[in-house]
């Protein structure tokens, strides 16, 4: 815990504009720390280290006590009146190694907490610029000791929080847009942390991260620039590819003139790339086979179909994680939670457990 605080140290209690390379070692400092913690071959060391500081500080109390009380001459002991019995018996006291392992556990989650609330100090410090590289590390320190809960305010800083530069002795923040492309998370730090929050059992967690991440604007309009400009700059060249192909065409003929057989290949050309490229993308927007309990409402339209089908994909995977595994017994979930749950798809245009798609109905 002492290397873990000179670690942060540098970064909380820097002058000026903390380094990347500073806030990436104190987050390595975290990491390092929470796989000693988190590691089952060393706990039982931790909890004797334990055992024996107590045994120790006991023992030093004791004599120092001794040394401070004046003897005093032995007593007899006095007689006291037995109550009668009522008929109940009293919870046997804990064995020592029961004491001694509710105690490491004990120790063992106040250091968790301790250092899960250093890494979430050094990214929210205020000069602190949060790269995608940092926060794939913060990510990773929360996975390793469990604790999704500061994950989704992490993601909405990482998008929202200004970026500070140095101007001589003092610090100027310039505000950042949430919604740029350049604010979208990776979906692989994303996905690391939903399970981190799946395995917590932390539903507002998990929630909150796919809120965060695939639902923010920045993640869909860097959806669309990388996967739907490169097709829709193919097909606005499309014409002029097609015109060159025909008026080439138009030279392997006879029948015709060359300008009448360009304009029949041309017209042939578009009307069988318009065709296939429009059952294309009918095809891509409306499968549902990678849809198992969360499912479109009917309405949402395809192309918000397709730009928010990583957030659906996400929340279909917290639902089959919350919900019953046994095939047969989904749909009998019950609970707060899960009531929810339904609520809060149903605000996103979405069904859990379709009736119509289900097994077992028409």
């Amino acid at each position: 815990m002492t290397y873990l605080r000179n670690s942060t140290a540098k970064v909380l209690k820097h002058n000026g504009v903390p380094s990347e390379q500073d806030v990436a070692a104190a987050l390595q400092a975290c990491r390092v720390v929470a796989d000693f913690i988190m590691d089952e071959a060393v706990q039982p060391q931790i909890a004797h280290m334990i055992v024996e500081n107590d045994s120790a500080a006991s023992g030093l109390l004791s004599l120092d006590q001794n040394a401070k009380t004046p003897a005093t001459p032995p007593r007899l002991p006095r007689m006291t009146a037995t109550k009668p019995s009522s008929g109940k018996t009293n919870m046997p006291a804990p064995t020592a190694a029961e004491a001694a392992r509710e105690k490491i556990s004990a120790q063992v989650r106040e250091m968790i907490d301790r250092i899960s609330n250093a890494a979430h100090a050094v990214v929210a410090h205020e000069p602190v610029f949060i790269t995608p590289s940092l926060l794939d590390d913060y990510v990773g320190v929360q996975a390793r000791l469990g604790k999704p809960e500061t994950i989704p305010h992490v993601f909405h800083m990482y998008a929202t929080k200004p970026m500070a530069s140095e101007n001589g002795p003092s610090i100027q923040y310039t505000p950042q847009d949430p919604n740029s492309v350049k604010n979208a998370i990776e979906p692989k730090t994303i996905d690391k942390a939903l399970d981190v929050a799946i395995q917590a059992r932390n539903l507002d967690a998990a929630v909150g991260i796919v809120e965060n991440g695939y639902a923010s604007k920045a993640f869909i309009r860097a959806k669309v620039a990388r996967q739907a400009l490169p097709p829709g700059a193919a097909f606005a060249a499309t014409p002029v590819a097609a015109y060159a192909l025909a008026s080439n065409l138009s030279g392997l003929q006879s029948a015709m003139d060359a300008a009448s057989a360009t304009n029949v290949a041309f017209a042939g050309i578009l009307a069988y790339v318009g065709f296939t490229a429009s059952i294309g993308i009918l095809a891509l927007t409306t499968a549902n086979d990678q849809m198992r309990r969360v499912t479109w409402a009917p309405g949402v339209p395809l192309r918000k179909r397709w730009a928010r089908e990583d957030q659906r994909a996400a929340m279909d995977k917290i639902a089959c994680a919350w919900g019953f595994q046994e095939p047969w017994r989904q749909g009998e979930e019950e609970g707060p939670q899960w009531r929810a749950l339904q609520q809060f798809l149903g605000t996103k245009g979405m069904l859990l457990d379709r009736t119509d798609l289900m097994d077992g109905f028409d």
